[in-house]
């Protein structure tokens, strides 16, 4: 969508500026690099990229406001849910076109010709009504599409009574269109559901107690109280409490971060131990997560307007042909002869109709996304399997995507006089009672069942207790220094672990390390993408000492750590203006990348709605060395699709002179027009062939 359609953006709501940590509440964080865009309201409509959508706006505001439980409360209590496909209206007309395709066929074979035609008629109808409306819409506009294309070939072929010929391009067509019509709905159920990560309420402190209030009322300046499991209403400042918080929403940082009083906090941030108390610094209708929605929005509203391969070639084709067709009718009158040339305008006009290339490229996008789902891969529109085939560079988001997303320990240096078990042991005591997420990692690690006593849980700090009369102390390096283990902390902490520091009687009995472990098959897979042209870089929310630590292990030269949502979109642009770029990714804040992307590929296996949502891709297996083969099978399938589109084109070159100087009449043009869409299928079915 485009300023000179919709008109001017309305801009995002004012606020003052954050802690780095969060995302602005003012001017979108992308605002250097994406340009103003605004939000279509419920209702616009989206049945292609440079349709006009009307004056219908609203602002990010407005969007949360709509959306947000607090204020649109679903009847299942939870964000919409996209029915599924048997139960989707839209996919109707497709199927009744489907099923009197085939019926038609069967009484063709059987000898009845009448019933044949009277079937397909049906098959054309049904197939038509789903694109022809809004095709004859865009021409009333000005704007020419693939729909024309379609459009014409169908009427050329009942023109020339071969009305099943008609039927099957429109079912072909219309089955299309329909369905990436359902992944556009997809999508937009995506961004509720990241707006459903805000609590329908707050509790704010007032004089003399507290209110719970609707989140949606929450004003900058409120102070909010925030227990152990709540997450916050808005983006905010820590005046009082300590606690580990769940970040992952904001950052995809899948350790905890521990917050103290001075502290920045998120949206969406989840306290896992201790309450909080904070001030808020956005509305509760405009702050982090918000702001991620209008990111994906206009990420998609971009990746709207890009043109269909088809489509950049139907805009110039069509009124051409229309043209010469018209010329070739005006030179008749000229000389003398109008019958005889009108006859050859109407030829050349069926020579020309574009039966084989409007088949040509849904025959082979057909086959080769239904053959990439055996590979893992779920395409979810024609748009995205071309683009697929195109990417020459993939950022790969770290937690979850190139690690397991399950914490464990790799390394224990014990100090002396103890060996590493047992300083394992030791805090695996004291952590068996405690909710802290390292928690199960150190536990699942212990092996003598030990018993710990008068154990008390420090929010933000660590946990301390008796294990068989010696008092122990579990935390980080904040809280108990590792005196005479510095150097063994600060190599555990760059080779991208978090360290654990025990202590036992006052003394520091050793020091764990804990990490999120890369994929067993992830360097694997970057070698392979590798020898296929594809250069690979990580995109992280997480430190700079983890990402580099990991990214090594991968093979992974170029790294972007302690990204936030806006700040990997605005890399994922800046590369995809130079090259088309792959984002795969599996957060929620992933999701702006990932839309901004050429392809987004959303780890569809754990990966979070809002991910998957906005993604164009959805990776299903469990072995990243897929993806290069689905890369190389998408490859093979935009050569199949070129080779296709080129063959449509030369019988078009071929046939034109020889129907314009009359060598070959009606009949002519039919055979060869049939024989080059029974080509063009079968070349186009190769797509579904993997090597």
């Amino acid at each position: 969508m485009s300023e000179e359609c919709c008109g001017p953006a309305e801009p995002p709501r004012g606020g003052a500026p954050r802690r780095p940590l969060l995302l602005r509440s003012g001017p979108s964080p992308a605002s250097d690099n994406l340009p103003p865009s605004p939000v279509v309201a419920a209702g616009c409509g989206d049945d292609d990229g440079d349709a006009c959508c009307g004056p219908r706006l609203a602002s990010a505001a407005t969007l949360a406001s709509a959306t947000s439980p607090a204020s649109a409360a679903e009847p299942t209590g939870g964000p919409p849910v996209a029915a599924p496909w048997w139960r989707d209206r839209a996919l109707l007309p497709s199927a009744v076109s489907g099923v009197a395709l085939i019926v038609g066929y069967g009484f063709e074979w059987g000898g009845t010709p009448a019933a044949a035609v009277a079937f397909h008629a049906i098959a054309l109808l049904a197939g038509a009504s789903t694109f022809v409306p809004d095709t004859l819409r865009r021409l009333a506009r000005g704007r020419l599409g693939v729909g024309l294309l379609m459009t014409i070939a169908a009427i050329g072929a009942v023109l020339l009574g071969h009305v099943g010929e008609a039927a099957a391009l429109a079912f072909l067509f219309s089955l299309a269109e329909t369905l990436e019509g359902r992944a556009m709905s997809r999508a937009k159920d995506g961004l509720r559901a990241l707006l459903a990560l805000l609590p329908e309420t707050a509790i704010v402190v007032r004089t003399g107690g507290t209110a719970t209030v609707p989140a949606s009322e929450v004003r900058r300046g409120d102070v909010l109280q925030l227990g152990a499991g709540d997450r916050a209403a808005t983006d905010g400042i820590v005046r009082e409490g300590r606690s580990n918080v769940d970040t992952s929403a904001v950052t995809g940082e899948s350790i905890p971060v521990q917050l103290e009083p001075g502290d920045a906090i998120a949206a969406g941030t989840i306290a896992i131990s201790g309450a909080l108390r904070i001030e808020a610094t956005a509305d509760g209708r405009d702050n982090s997560l918000t702001q991620i929605v209008e990111l994906v929005r206009q990420a998609h509203a971009k990746k709207g307007n890009r043109a269909r391969l088809a489509d950049r070639i139907a805009r110039p084709l069509v009124p051409t042909v229309l043209v010469l067709a018209l010329l070739i009718v005006a030179f008749g009158f000229l000389v003398g002869d109008p019958a005889l040339w009108t006859e050859r305008a109407l030829v050349v006009l069926v020579a020309a109709s574009p039966c084989a290339l409007a088949i040509a490229v849904p025959v082979t996008v057909i086959s080769a996304i239904g053959s990439a789902s055996k590979l893992g891969v779920v395409i979810t529109s024609g748009a995205a399997f071309e683009q697929f085939g195109t990417i020459r560079t993939i950022a790969f988001d770290k937690t979850g995507t190139l690690t397991m997303n399950d914490p464990r320990v790799v390394e224990v240096v014990p100090g002396a006089a103890w060996t590493g078990q047992g300083v394992v042991d030791l805090a695996a005591a004291l952590e068996a009672v405690s909710g802290h997420p390292l928690a199960s990692a150190i536990t699942a690690a212990g092996e003598a069942p030990l018993t710990a006593t008068d154990v008390e849980e420090l929010a933000g700090l660590g946990i301390a207790g008796q294990v068989d009369g010696a008092a122990v102390r579990v935390g980080n390096t904040r809280w108990l220094p590792p005196l005479g283990m510095e150097v063994a902390a600060e190599t555990l902490a760059g080779n991208g672990m978090t360290v654990v520091v025990v202590e036992v009687d006052g003394s520091i009995a050793g020091l764990i390390g804990v990490r999120d472990e890369l994929r067993p098959d992830a360097a694997d897979a970057i070698d392979q993408l590798s020898r296929l042209g594809i250069r690979s870089l990580m995109l992280t929310g997480d430190n700079t000492q983890t990402a580099q630590a990991l990214a090594s292990q991968a093979g992974i030269a170029e790294v972007h750590a302690e990204q936030l949502p806006a700040d990997k979109a605005r890399v994922i642009e800046r590369l995809a203006s130079k090259t088309p770029t792959a984002m795969v990714g599996d957060g929620i804040n992933d999701a702006p990348a990932l839309a901004t992307a050429t392809v987004g590929i959303a780890m569809g296996t754990h990966g979070s709605a809002a991910a998957i949502e906005s993604a164009d891709i959805a990776f299903t297996g469990s072995d990243l060395r897929l993806l290069p083969s689905a890369f190389a099978h998408a490859r093979r399938g935009r050569r199949i699709m070129t080779v296709n589109i080129a063959l449509a084109l030369a019988i078009i070159v071929v046939l034109f002179p020889l129907a314009l100087f009359g060598v070959l009449g009606l009949a002519g043009v039919v055979l060869v027009h049939e024989a080059a869409e029974l080509l063009v299928i079968l070349n186009g079915v190769r797509a579904a062939r993997r090597r």
